[in-house]
């Protein structure tokens, strides 16, 4: 028989923000990531930031792995659920959908563009160089009849 996971309350879970117990919300599951603080690439000081709160959205802007997302099961210790009144809860899909308008809105680009630029940007160079640069003033040479490039 499965056993029932604890509901926590964002109360509960604002008194686990310190370096003792570090427990964060994402996705509507609250996970206890005290013992990953430490192995965390982005250090300890990325987690204590979202520490005690609803980590959603600072989760899903990083951009983790699907190997991040199958690391959170070790940590999980119940489910979220906020008891405060003005907030409403919002669907997954909505959420999502906000969160990239939201990208899209304050200025965010693809991250391959830069890539792609520089070696647009090194091509038209070296174009330029070999086309313009070089030849015209080579062309006084075949005006001579020299042969010899200086």
């Amino acid at each position: 028989m499965a056993e029932a996971k604890k509901v926590f309350t964002t109360e509960e879970l604002k008194e686990h923000k310190s370096r003792k117990t570090l427990w964060m919300a994402i996705h509507g599951k609250v996970y206890d990531i005290t013992e990953f603080m430490d192995e965390h690439p982005g250090g300890p000081e990325v987690l204590l930031d979202s520490a005690g709160q609803d980590a959603t959205t600072d989760f899903e802007d990083v951009g983790h792995s699907d190997e991040a997302r199958e690391m959170l099961a070790k940590y999980l210790i119940g489910d979220y659920s906020e008891t405060e009144t003005a907030k409403k809860a919002i669907p997954k899909a909505a959420s999502a959908a906000q969160t990239s308008s939201k990208a899209a809105s304050t200025g965010g680009f693809p991250a391959w563009l830069i890539p792609v630029a520089l070696i647009a940007l090194a091509i038209g160079v070296r174009y330029y160089f070999v086309h313009y640069k070089f030849t015209p003033s080579c062309r006084h040479l075949e005006r001579t009849g020299s042969r010899r490039h200086i």
